[in-house]
């Protein structure tokens, strides 16, 4: 799998150079002793007259825009790498194309769709991103049901394996940031999220394939279902006069001027929480494909195959850290998910144990109290 994503991207970068080099133009041959005749446009006029050279413009520029709508993309170097890192409409497959059996195929999807899924000024065509996230999803579907039938007493193979991420992820990592007691509950909501983002940062290593965790709306849209679930469980803990009440930052009546400062402070501290999961999902997985598409394209920035020695080895060495990278941010959004999630349940914890810490909560205080009086009686007798 590492030796045919690499493959197939030296081969997309060195099609894409070969490609690239403009066709020679014949220059006008000047005879001698006459001056070159301007040559005439398309509609008959020459060259020289006003308005020619914004007609030939024109032409040329509707000549690359249909060169690009059937080639898919620019074919420069920085084109090609921002074309396999960001998303689009088209998607390259081998199969059957241009008279022939070719590993460069593409799919539109605009054409697949036509215009069946626009609404108005809304379009719901699918990009390639979005097919990508349907069978990353579809594959784990399978993955998990397929484990779930071979279950057994004694966990063996593949189920073993799901049953040791899902007890992790309990365990390790909701138990240790919301309690035993508030754990189970939101367990399900970080073990989807947990396996949703792995499965896409795994597909996206694959071959001719993306990965939608680089997208920006994607970890928008996984960031605000953690910012949703943690304001729900901050009000279900608190109150919503105590959630509200959190917002003064804990100043006081007596100081209330300075909530106009501390109210919209802590407003916008509510929304860094989901900007942090966004940036840092999005960041390291866009990343690490820009590097091995960087280290590949030297050999035909170059221009001198000696360097696929040193290049690729490189490009292979951050295709492994990609692997690891892939449950590395799996768990830190899964883990900061449930912190944040934990800090809005820890402030009605906080206020029994401030309670307790005063000794006006439990009768474990009053018997610890009663047994101290009891315990000095004597001593005064």
């Amino acid at each position: 799998m590492t030796a045919a994503t690499l493959v197939t991207l030296a081969l997309s970068l060195s099609l894409a150079q070969h490609d690239a080099a403009p066709a020679p133009v014949a220059a006008p041959v000047e005879q001698h002793g006459q001056a070159p005749e301007a040559a005439p446009d398309a509609h008959g006029s020459p060259a020289g007259e006003p308005g020619a050279a914004v007609e030939a413009h024109a032409a040329a520029a509707e000549h690359g825009e249909a060169a690009g709508h059937e080639g898919g993309h620019d074919e420069s170097l920085g084109a090609v790498m921002l074309h396999h890192v960001t998303d689009g409409y088209v998607i390259e497959h081998p199969g059957l194309c241009h008279g022939g059996l070719a590993w460069n195929c593409e799919w539109d999807l605009r054409e697949t769709f036509g215009d069946s899924l626009k609404f108005g000024k809304l379009d719901m065509t699918p990009t390639k991103h979005v097919v990508m996230m349907w069978l990353a999803s579809a594959l784990l579907l399978v993955v998990v049901l397929g484990a779930v039938r071979k279950k057994s007493l004694v966990p063996r193979g593949l189920y073993n394996f799901i049953e040791l991420l899902v007890a992790f992820v309990r365990n390790e990592i909701a138990v240790k940031n919301m309690g035993e007691k508030d754990a189970d509950r939101f367990t399900p909501y970080l073990v989807t999220a947990f396996f949703f983002i792995l499965f896409l940062n795994l597909f996206g290593l694959l071959p001719f394939s993306a990965t939608a965790t680089a997208n920006l709306s994607v970890t928008v849209a996984m960031a605000l279902f953690t910012f949703v679930i943690t304001q729900y469980a901050a009000i279900r803990a608190m109150g919503m006069g105590g959630y509200l009440a959190h917002l003064t930052g804990g100043v006081p009546k007596s100081l209330a001027p300075l909530w106009l400062i501390m109210i919209p402070v802590e407003f916008l501290g509510l929304f860094t929480k989901p900007f942090a999961l966004t940036v840092r999902l999005f960041a390291n997985m866009l990343a690490g494909h820009f590097v091995i598409l960087a280290l590949l394209g030297l050999i035909f920035a170059l221009g001198t195959p000696w360097v696929a020695f040193g290049s690729v080895p490189m490009a292979l060495s951050i295709f492994l850290l990609e692997l690891f990278v892939a449950f590395v941010q799996a768990y830190i959004f899964t883990m900061l998910s449930s912190l944040f999630i934990g800090a809005g349940l820890v402030h009605h914890g906080d206020d029994h144990g401030h309670a307790e810490e005063h000794g006006h909560a439990g009768p474990a205080a009053g018997s610890e109290h009663g047994s101290h009086v009891a315990g000095a009686s004597p001593g005064h007798g």
